[in-house]
């Protein structure tokens, strides 16, 4: 039997082919061929993995940074390779509409995503988001831009895509019928790991090194993420991607820590019912759901065994140790510049943080600093959503922010060594 046949195959764009969601990703591509072909590939530091995997998968495009363009085209031609070579935020948004892709995964981290998963969005693109970031900044017209031209967003985030699992198929279609009473979803569940300091103390944290803060007890994931997560910012930041995503208010989002990273996110019901998604904690399992749906293939995972779940724990969060989740409720409910405020003032603290220019728990006064400036503050009440201008005042807040946070940067460094 030819089982080509049976599937319409998808041609890939994966923006951010070199991290930890590209890694898995890829595993999947492997896994099925039959179903999966790779047409164009991103990855900006690591040029030297971008090349590997182009000689692997031979897409018919690749994208770098503008500085490893030509280091990548000299490769690529002495292994007589005719792939063309992009580079910068244009070759992003170049492969993200390419009309030759079906899908786009957008797993660029940070800011640095955003235009290029507008692009897909405007393009009509099946999108599989782990960006997280594009959602914080600028969900409403990402979202808006997806609903008027036909694209489809997957989310696979573990958290995202286990509530989206769990949520009706008419809700899955259209977030805008998760309103609808007759579904009677009450509230949603966003778990937390606790990171790696979930059982350490303030003074830990302080005290904590970077090699201390990337390590986590549960997932593999790269330095940014991994700094997010012991800080529970990631977990701020997901929050903010659920009310898009889902199409609710902050206050109807609650998080709920689970050490054992088993059940991924939970949706609770007025009936009393809470359905949730448990798995084993390897990405592959989301994202093998999002590239499949509304089918479902074997993501080749570890099987969870359920003898052995006899200790699930759930804890409420300490907002005092993990101020960046209270920073970022209070962001979401002020509204997008002050998302944008939370995710680039976020962005430069934790940059600071690896370079050791400041301790763990300064990123959170950084943050905090920065949605008290009066000048940004002044800024909040932009119009962001709308589709000619938005993104170009998105940007120009995110640069403004990013000044604003390495001043504040400068002055908690002067006062730390004054001191």
């Amino acid at each position: 039997m030819n089982t080509h046949s049976k599937f319409t195959v998808q041609r890939l764009a994966i923006l951010g082919a070199t991290g930890s969601i590209g890694d898995s990703t890829l595993a999947l591509v492997r896994q099925h061929p039959d179903r999966y072909r790779i047409h164009a590939l991103s990855g900006y530091g690591r040029v030297d993995k971008l090349f590997e995997l182009a000689c692997e998968f031979r897409p018919v495009r690749v994208c770098t940074s503008l500085d490893n363009q030509q280091i990548l085209q000299d490769k690529l031609h002495s292994a007589n390779l005719d792939i063309e070579v992009l580079a910068g935020d244009d070759g992003l948004i170049a492969l993200a509409s390419d009309p030759a892709v079906d899908t786009v995964v957008a797993a660029i981290v940070g800011a640095a995503g955003l235009s290029s998963t507008l692009a897909a969005a405007k393009a009509g693109k099946r999108i599989l988001l782990a960006n997280k970031e594009s959602l914080v900044m600028a969900g409403e017209l990402v979202m808006n831009t997806a609903r008027q031209h036909g694209a489809v967003i997957l989310p696979i985030d573990s958290e995202h895509n286990a509530i989206f699992q769990c949520l009706p198929q008419s809700v899955q279609a259209d977030n805008t019928a998760i309103h609808d009473g007759r579904h009677g979803i009450r509230q949603l569940w966003l778990t937390a790991s606790g990171g790696g300091f979930l059982y350490k103390s303030i003074e830990q944290m302080q005290n904590a090194s970077v090699a201390d803060a990337i390590t986590h007890p549960n997932w593999s994931m790269g330095q940014k993420i991994s700094i997010d997560s012991a800080t529970m910012m990631n977990k701020g930041l997901e929050l903010i991607e659920a009310c898009h995503l889902f199409n609710l208010p902050e206050s109807r989002i609650s998080v709920v820590i689970h050490p054992n990273s088993v059940v991924h996110s939970l949706v609770e019901y007025v009936d009393g019912s809470f359905l949730a998604q448990l798995g084993s904690p390897d990405m592959k399992t989301p994202i093998a759901h999002a590239l499949a749906y509304p089918e479902r293939i074997d993501a080749g995972v570890s099987r969870l065994d359920l003898y052995q779940l006899a200790d699930l724990k759930f804890l409420a969060p300490d907002l005092d140790k993990f101020a960046c989740l209270k920073l970022a409720r209070m962001a979401a409910q002020r509204g997008t510049g002050a998302c944008i405020t939370l995710n680039a003032a976020n962005e430069v603290a934790v940059a600071a943080f690896l370079a050791g220019q400041i301790r763990l728990t300064d990123i959170a006064k950084i943050v905090e600093a920065c949605l008290m400036d009066d000048a940004l503050i002044a800024d909040f009440d932009q119009q962001f959503a709308d589709e000619a201008q938005g993104l170009a005042r998105i940007l120009a807040m995110d640069d403004k922010v990013r000044q604003v946070a390495k001043a504040k940067l400068e002055t908690l460094m002067q006062t730390v060594a004054d001191a």
